[in-house]
């Protein structure tokens, strides 16, 4: 594993643990101040740091009290130097204040990364979800493989 990678496989922790905590300041650090995101929910997408931070927060906030625990599978690591490529399943489970699996819920991820002042930073985020042929809606969970 080279350097990149494992600067990777930190972008992924610190990812999950920023949103675990609901820290909008951490979940940002992890993008590049230029990232453009195109995002699965509402908005065709984010132009900037800024306007992601803001999208965030408000995430954030409609959690109130609930956790959302992320995990990634099927983690997919193309490495240079000073860039990397990833393409992941991501799961975000809701969980109660009190511990209480809630719902969850899966995304197609792909980040572009950039090394920017010595750490990795997410240049390009595209999350996704296929639509069903038959009603034209999110397919929000994983289909085991035949």
């Amino acid at each position: 594993m080279n350097d990149t990678e494992k600067s990777v496989g930190r972008v992924l922790e610190n990812y999950k643990s920023a949103v675990y905590a609901k820290d909008a300041a951490a979940f940002i650090r992890l993008y590049d101040p230029r990232v453009r995101v195109f995002d699965a929910w509402g908005v065709w997408s984010y132009e900037g740091a800024e306007a992601w931070q803001r999208a965030v927060e408000a995430w954030f906030t409609s959690l109130g009290t609930e956790r959302v625990k992320v995990t990634f599978s099927d983690v997919q690591v193309s490495a240079e130097r000073d860039s990397a490529i990833v393409s992941a399943i991501v799961t975000y489970a809701g969980f109660s204040a009190q511990g209480e699996a809630l719902r969850s819920m899966q995304n197609r991820l792909t980040w572009a990364l950039r090394t920017s002042g010595h750490v990795l930073r997410i240049v390009h985020e595209h999350t996704s979800a296929p639509l069903g042929f038959d009603d034209a809606k999110g397919i929000l969970q994983r289909a085991p493989n035949p």
